[in-house]
């Protein structure tokens, strides 16, 4: 038997009427959780399970039921555009799709749905879909998780239902969970970190999951925040632990230190997803709160690192969890072994060896791991120097005029920075800001020209992935003309 489902049969049996799940309207117990579990997988069996839906207890048992049937599930982020949606149904040859979005799904598909079923209380559509093509064998896949990445065209992520098990059981390790503990989702479900972090961590320690609408914790469409609903959410909930991307902490952080109360219940604030400032969690401490970053990858089944009250490190990801073996390749290549994913949908499946993971680090004599960049986003300067673009950036991030940076430099004389300033912040803020950066950096890699941003980078004008890394290609795409000229002026 899955150790998840063990494990809510076992809370079911010794406290059936502990609160489980938390949701907008209704609260599941244990042993009403395990009832919609097992009403639920029968109706499942033999499928190939898409969920479409905004958090909340019924995300959750169909998660839950997809397991306890075998099946494979397919969970698909909101954030993508109707062309993500679409690729990764027929890529997985989806032919069950259950959702809260129904009109949504029949402009997608030109379809109807078959039947309206009831899950924790909530009526959800349930599609049919037809499979154009066979996908790839899925025999002991319990979930494709599709990444963004720097593409438009997201990968299935073939994962075991042991590695995201044997992930979550670490977790609930190294964080001390324990059964009081409250879990509040802010990122979506249908994020693999989220998934594992906000449900499977709580459950395998008996604790809670507060699992809200994304609205009703601030997060509005793609990428848009409404910080005093976030606020009130955590002063509502009082959480013990949330999981934020950069930005989340970002704002967090200035609300804090604006006077704004956050609830003392918190004791494991986790960030991830993209490079973050030490700056900002520096500043973070100096409030009291309690943040650890950490480090992972779909193809690890989330987290392969993380900084925790044992050990805890600034300006590293942490140490490697226990279930995975983590070495530096001689061009400073962070490889893995252990835990892996099957492989992506449609390619050949990965071996039992090393695996580049594309992430530039090194491990210090404490055996804490640090990022430095991404091996693809190095570019080369015209005098022949190597760059790391995140390692200028998260020095430029240290300046509190700057909220946002990508730079750019691939094969020219001097490197150049598109840079969100922060509100209130003038042009000359800005300049100093750079300015201020140059002087700890090498004369390869500092700023020799910089232009403000037009908007934020943002998931909805495609400038940042859903776990908050720029797209690189985007951002240089929109701003090439000006970029352009800054040249043609310096030649």
């Amino acid at each position: 038997m899955s150790q998840l489902i063990e494990a809510l049969t076992k809370r079911a049996a010794i406290e059936p009427d502990a609160p489980f799940l938390l949701g907008k309207d209704r609260t599941l117990d244990f042993a009403k959780t395990l009832a919609e579990v097992d009403a639920l997988a029968p109706r499942l069996e033999g499928h190939c399970l898409g969920l479409l839906m905004d958090n909340g207890p019924a995300w959750a048992v169909a998660d839950l039921a997809a397991i306890q049937s075998g099946l494979t599930c397919v969970p698909i982020p909101p954030f993508f555009s109707p062309a993500q949606m679409q690729h990764s149904l027929a890529d997985a040859g989806v032919d069950l799709l259950l959702t809260d979005h129904s009109d949504a799904v029949s402009r997608l598909c030109g379809l109807s749905p078959v039947e309206t079923v009831e899950v924790a209380g909530q009526s959800l559509s349930l599609f049919r879909l037809p499979v154009e093509k066979q996908a790839a064998r899925l025999d002991g896949i319990a979930k494709v998780t599709y990444t963004s990445g720097t593409t438009g065209t997201p990968k299935g992520v073939c994962l075991s239902l042991e590695a995201m098990e044997r992930v979550a059981q670490s977790l609930a390790q190294i964080t001390e969970a324990t059964a009081q503990d409250r879990a509040l989702s802010l990122l979506p479900l249908s994020t693999l970190l989220e998934n594992i972090g906000g449900l499977y961590v709580p459950l395998l320690a008996g604790g809670r999951c507060s699992l809200l609408p994304m609205a009703q914790v601030g997060m509005l469409g793609a990428s848009a925040l409404d910080l005093p609903s976030l606020l009130a959410a955590l002063q509502q909930q009082r959480p013990t632990s949330i999981i934020l991307i950069p930005q989340l902490l970002q704002a967090l952080v200035e609300a804090a230190e604006a006077g704004a109360p956050l609830p003392d219940s918190l004791r494991f604030i986790a960030v991830g997803g993209a490079p973050v400032a030490e700056s900002l969690l520096r500043r973070a401490e100096a409030l009291d709160l309690l943040v650890y970053e950490g480090y992972g990858l779909s193809e690890a089944a989330s987290v392969v690192a993380v900084n925790s009250p044992a050990a805890k490190r600034i300006g590293s990801v942490g140490r490697s969890l226990p279930h995975i073996q983590v070495r530096i390749a001689e061009d400073g290549e962070i490889q893995l072994k252990g835990n892996l994913f099957k492989g992506y949908l449609g390619d050949q499946p990965t071996t039992d060896g090393f695996w580049p993971t594309g992430d530039l680090g090194h491990l210090d004599d404490d055996g804490f791991l640090h990022l430095t960049g991404r091996k693809k986003n190095i570019f080369i300067t015209a005098f022949g120097r190597n760059v790391a673009p995140e390692w200028v950036e998260r020095e430029l991030l240290t300046q509190p005029a700057i909220a946002q940076v990508a730079i750019f430099g691939e094969a020219r004389p001097f490197n150049i920075a598109v840079i969100l300033p922060r509100p209130g912040t003038d042009a000359q803020a800005i300049t100093a800001a750079v300015a201020k950066t140059n002087e700890a950096l090498p004369d390869y890699a500092r700023i020799g020209r910089h232009l403000i941003a037009e908007e934020p980078f943002g998931i909805q004008n495609g400038q940042l992935t859903g776990t908050g890394r720029p797209r690189r290609n985007n951002i240089a795409a929109h701003y090439a003309a000006a970029i352009d000229q800054i040249y043609k002026e310096s030649a």
